[in-house]
Order: C-alpha cells, then sequence, then structure tokens
C-alpha cells in the first residue's frame, strides 16, 4: 500500500477525546493495559497528507479574515459526487454549506415542520439524531430494522407506512449507509422506501456521511438518484469527516435540487447567524476531495474490510451469545449481547465495564434504541484489532 495505516499513532495531549475519555463514569483501566480506542466514531489513522498538505499552504498567509467559498470548493465536491457516486448534473447552487449534518436536519425540520410533530427514524437509531429530535422539540417514532434469516438488518415497509399514517408524518429521516448497523442499502430497497415517502407526501432527510466507506463489494446508492420525485423531495446531506477524520475541523454540505425546498432550509440555517464555514475546513475539503484522495479513500476500505472480516469471524467462533451483522459500509460494528448476558447471569454494565478495565474502549450501544448493545469502532490499525479480541476473550467474555 502506498499510505500508512499500520503505524499506531499516539493522540494522547493532541485534542482527540477518543484517546483521552472514557464513556463511562467512575471506571478506570487497570495497570498494565493500554488503551484502545475504539468507540467513538473517529480513526485512529493518519489522513490523506494533501489534506495537511492544503492546510498549511493556506496557514502559510497570516491573514484568516472574512472569505467566500471558493469556486474550488464547489467543484471539488462536484467532481468527487460524480468520480464516486456517478452523480452528474449537480451545479453550484445546488450546494450548501452545513456546520453538521446534525444542524441541517435541525433546519430541514425547522424549515417544514411544527414544534411536538412526529418525525420518522429507523431503529436502531444514531444518537445524533434522537438529541437533535428531542433537543428541536420533535417526537420520534421508531420503524425498527430487523434481522433477516441472513442476519442482515431489513426495512419493514408496512411498519414506515403504517406509523407513517397513524401518526400523520410528514418528515422523515433516512441514514445511508446506516449508522449504526452499517447496512448498505441496494437500489431497490430504496426504492421501495422513497415510494412510501412520496404516497405520504413527506420530506425526506438522507444522511450519507458515511457513503465513501462501502465494504466488500458493496455500493452505495444516492437516495436523490432514484428518481425525479426523490431528487425533489430529499436534503442529502454529506461530508469529508467520517471519510478523512476531519470532525475537528467542522463543516458537511447538503445538496438540494428543489429550488423552493432549498430556499427554506437555507433561510432556516441562516437564522443563528453561525452556519459558516472556517477558512481551514474548505481547504481541507478541497485537499480531500482529488485523486489522491480517492486513492487513499480505496486503500482505507481495503484496511477496514480487513478489520470488519476479523473481528466479525472472531465474534462468531469465541463469543457464544453475542449476534451482530456483518458491516456492509462503516467501520462500526454493533454487538447484540443479550444472550451472552442472560447466558452468564450478568448485565450490560457488567460487561462493558469489563471491556474498559483492560483498555477496551468501546460503547455502549443502549442510547441507540437496544438494550442489549454495543458499538465498536475498528478504524484503528490491524494490530490492535487483533489485541482488543485477544483481551476481550482472555478477560471479558469469559
Amino acid at each position: 500500500m502506498k499510505y500508512d495505516f499500520t503505524t499506531i499513532m499516539e493522540r494522547s495531549g493532541k485534542d482527540a477525546i477518543a484517546a483521552e475519555v472514557i464513556p463511562y463514569e467512575g471506571v478506570t483501566i487497570k495497570e498494565g493495559f493500554s488503551r484502545l480506542p475504539m468507540w467513538v466514531a473517529d480513526m485512529n489513522f493518519a489522513t490523506v497528507p494533501t489534506i495537511t498538505e492544503a492546510i498549511i499552504e493556506r496557514a502559510k498567509h497570516p491573514a484568516f479574515g472574512y472569505f467566500s467559498l471558493r469556486d474550488e470548493y464547489y467543484q471539488a465536491i462536484m467532481d468527487w459526487q460524480k468520480s464516486r457516486n456517478g452523480v452528474e448534473g449537480i451545479t453550484k447552487e445546488y450546494i450548501g454549506y452545513e456546520n453538521g449534518v446534525l444542524g441541517c436536519v435541525a433546519s430541514v425540520l425547522n424549515a417544514f415542520c411544527s414544534a411536538g410533530d412526529n418525525v420518522l427514524v429507523h431503529s436502531p437509531t444514531y444518537i445524533g439524531f434522537t438529541m437533535t429530535l428531542e433537543n428541536n422539540g420533535y417526537h420520534i417514532i421508531h420503524s425498527d430494522l430487523k434481522p433477516d434469516t441472513d442476519g442482515i438488518w431489513r426495512m419493514d415497509y408496512e411498519d414506515m407506512e403504517n406509523k407513517i399514517k397513524k401518526h400523520h408524518i410528514h418528515a422523515v429521516i433516512f441514514c445511508s449507509p446506516h449508522n449504526p448497523t452499517g447496512r448498505v442499502w441496494e437500489r431497490e430497497e430504496i426504492e421501495r422506501a422513497m415510494e412510501i415517502y412520496q404516497r405520504n407526501d413527506c420530506i425526506v432527510v438522507s444522511d450519507e456521511i458515511w457513503s465513501d466507506i462501502v465494504l466488500n463489494g458493496h455500493k452505495h446508492i444516492p437516495t436523490q438518484s432514484l428518481s425525479e420525485d426523490a431528487r425533489n423531495r430529499t436534503i442529502a446531506v454529506y461530508a469529508p469527516s467520517k471519510t478523512f477524520n476531519l470532525a475537528g475541523l467542522v463543516g458537511s454540505y447538503h445538496i438540494i435540487y428543489n429550488a423552493y425546498i432549498r430556499d427554506r432550509v437555507e433561510k432556516q440555517s441562516s437564522l443563528c447567524h453561525y452556519n459558516s464555514c472556517n477558512v481551514l475546513s474548505m481547504h481541507a475539503l478541497i485537499g480531500a476531495y482529488c485523486k489522491e484522495g480517492e486513492k487513499w479513500v480505496d486503500e482505507l476500505c481495503e484496511v477496514l474490510e480487513e478489520n470488519v472480516n476479523y473481528a466479525y469471524n472472531y465474534i462468531r467462533e469465541h463469543f457464544t451469545g453475542v449476534s451482530l451483522a456483518k458491516p456492509q459500509g462503516t467501520y462500526m460494528l454493533y454487538l447484540d449481547c443479550e444472550g451472552w448476558c442472560k447466558m452468564h447471569n450478568k448485565s450490560l454494565d457488567d460487561l462493558l465495564r469489563a471491556g474498559y478495565e483492560v483498555g477496551v474502549i468501546w460503547q455502549d450501544g443502549r442510547p441507540f434504541h437496544r438494550p442489549y448493545a454495543i458499538r465498536m469502532n475498528l478504524a484503528l490499525p490491524y494490530s490492535l484489532v487483533e489485541e482488543a479480541f485477544e483481551r476481550l476473550n482472555k478477560y471479558v467474555f469469559l
């Protein structure tokens, strides 16, 4: 490989909550165990060099005043979407800056809904959606994803439509690829979902922040690409942050084709007077969305495939009572530990604590709406993934 995904990067003291925070109160790592950051969704790899080069080059100029987004920023997005997702015909007017995906979600709902309205989301549900909806006064209606006989998470279309009708829902959040399950939806699945949303006249926010991290031969299908109706009722939200580990720089963008929707969303986004890009974030995106960035992402996905396949097989072979689906995208695992906990008369808190004590810093999955769930980040060098599962086998899943 051209790029380095094997070096163990020291992140302590470098402004990284992944390396400095244990997301569980009152627990400490036992002596002799190093910290393995496997919780919050950022990566323990150095980003592509063109990003740091772009930031450094801009930082050489000692003025950081007010600015406008460069044409190169918009062109980089258009080129990236064409090359990675096969989407053509995007123009500058369809692209809008957002501080974050969740900020865009809030802006869309505030533009088209009233306080107290019901909003449909799939469950398991990304915790960010839950907090954003609740904090902005909306009621969450969950439609459960269900594993099929092969353990693949599937949408329940009948349940979705029944709940949309019963609860008079006119706005939905669609997560593609899905976080936290790692499902990469097939074209036919998205088409069926969009047909339901069209029949019930729902505005669709399609969170596609994970669209670059697709594994094992799967392919991301942009929601807006399915039909003219999908193109016109969907707000698609993207960011380089998950792909290139840029969350600390802040910055995402929406693609909205429908002029009426676009005007309302951009007006709502502007009301806080603080939905504006950081100049270094702009240059970081330009440095990311380039040919070298594409090559880096291709190698990243190969590394993540190896990590995911190893972890999935190890769990199935060693941890009786733990079930999971193999992620088709993202770098997160979502474990269901109910069988193991009941078999060993342990609570999920007992299990989480045991992992933390031996330095495996994983994430409580219950806020994603499954009572025995644990979420694990696999975006770290393969040697550390091996070390984590060896510790879990020796000290935790006894």
